[in-house]
C-alpha cells in the first residue's frame, strides 16, 4: 500500500530529512529497507501459535494463578495482530503488487481486534502525513485525551478504551469519501459478526466462566492495556518546536522488542516507514548518534507511565 500523501510533516521537516539522510546513508537504508518475506511469516507463525497455546491454557485452566497472567498475554497477542496489520498498511509485509495476499493478510490482522482494516489503513497514512499538526493528526485530534486528568487517562488503560476508539474512529471517518465509508461499515460489520459468532460458541461450548476466560477478560483488559502502554510510547513525550522530536524515543530492551513485535521503535519508524519491524532495532542502532547529538532521550515504559498517571503530565507535551 501506498506511503501516504505529504502534508504537514513533509512541509516542516525538509532540513529534519537531510540529516536523517546523512544519519543513515542510502546503501545502508537500502539494507534495512530489504523485505524478507520468510521472517514476516515467521513471525505470523509465532503469533498463531502464542495464540492457540493461550486459548487452550485458559480454556482448560481455572486457577487464577495460571489464567490472570495467561489473559493478559492474550490480551498482547490480540494487541500485535494490530502491529502486523500495521505492516500491511506501510507495504513492510510482502514485497511487490500482491494485493490480493495483502489484502488477504489485512483480514487476518484486523478482525481479532475488531477494526476495519480500510478506516485503519486511511487514519494511519494520515497520522503519518500530518505528524505534528495537532487539528490534522487523526490520531492527536480525535483520540488523544483532552482532559488532562489521571482518572480519565486512566480510562484508556479499561475496557473504556473500546468505546472511546472508536467514537475516534468515526468521528475521523465522517470526512471520508462515501465509498470508503461504506467499506468500513461493511468491514466492522465482518468483524462484530466473527467476534459475536466466537463468543456464542465459546459459552456454548466451553461454559460462562471458560468463555470469560479464554475470550472476555482477554479482549476487555489485556488488549487495552497493552494498547494503551504502546501508545504511551509513541508521541505523548515530545517537543512541538523540533520535528526530530515529534515522536518519543524508547530505550532497547529485549523484552519490549519481544512483547511489541519491535513496534516501540516508533519514532525511528516514521522517519523511515519503509523499514520492517524486524529491522527496526539494528535502525535504532544506526540512529542512536544523531540521537546522541540531537540529546533526545531514551525513554522507558515504566517512566512514561509514571510521568503520565503518577505526575500527570500533558500529551503531546515535554515531559523534560
Amino acid at each position: 500500500m501506498a506511503q501516504g500523501r505529504a502534508g504537514y510533516w513533509a512541509a516542516h521537516t525538509a532540513a529534519l530529512r537531510e540529516e536523517l539522510a546523512a544519519a543513515v546513508p542510502k546503501e545502508a537504508l537500502e539494507r534495512l529497507q530489504h523485505l524478507r518475506p520468510w521472517k514476516h511469516a515467521l513471525i505470523l507463525l509465532g503469533l498463531l501459535t502464542q495464540l492457540g497455546l493461550c486459548s487452550w491454557g485458559l480454556a482448560a485452566v481455572s486457577h487464577p494463578a495460571v489464567w490472570l497472567p495467561l489473559a493478559l498475554l492474550q490480551g498482547l497477542t490480540l494487541f500485535n495482530f494490530t502491529v502486523l496489520l500495521h505492516e500491511v498498511v506501510h507495504g513492510t509485509a510482502v514485497p511487490g503488487d500482491r494485493e490480493g495476499l495483502k489484502r488477504a493478510l489485512g483480514w487476518l490482522y484486523s478482525v481479532p481486534s475488531g477494526i476495519s482494516q480500510s478506516q485503519f489503513t486511511r487514519w494511519h497514512l494520515d497520522h503519518h502525513a500530518e505528524l505534528g499538526s495537532a487539528d490534522q493528526d487523526p490520531k492527536r485530534h480525535n483520540l488523544s485525551p483532552k482532559r488532562n486528568a489521571r482518572w480519565f487517562k486512566a480510562l484508556y488503560f479499561t475496557p473504556a478504551l473500546i468505546p472511546i476508539y472508536f467514537r475516534a474512529a468515526a468521528h475521523a471517518t465522517a470526512s471520508y469519501e462515501p465509498a470508503l465509508r461504506g467499506r468500513i461499515r461493511r468491514e466492522r460489520l465482518t468483524a462484530v459478526l466473527v467476534h459475536a459468532l466466537v463468543a456464542a460458541a465459546l459459552w456454548s461450548s466451553l461454559g460462562a466462566f471458560a468463555a470469560a476466560r479464554t475470550y472476555f477478560i482477554p479482549y476487555l483488559f489485556g488488549f487495552p492495556l497493552a494498547f494503551a502502554l504502546n501508545r504511551l510510547g509513541q508521541h505523548y513525550d515530545v517537543n512541538a518546536s523540533d520535528p526530530a522530536r515529534w515522536g518519543t524515543r524508547m530505550r532497547r530492551s529485549l523484552f519490549w522488542d519481544w512483547a511489541f513485535f519491535g513496534s516501540a521503535y516508533h519514532l525511528e519508524h516514521h522517519y523511515f516507514p519503509g523499514v520492517p519491524l524486524y529491522n527496526l532495532r539494528r535502525l535504532n542502532r544506526a540512529l542512536t548518534p544523531f540521537f546522541e547529538a540531537r540529546r533526545i532521550p531514551a525513554r522507558s515504559y515504566g517512566w512514561l507511565v509514571w510521568q503520565w498517571l503518577g505526575r500527570n503530565r500533558v500529551a503531546h507535551s515535554d515531559w523534560r
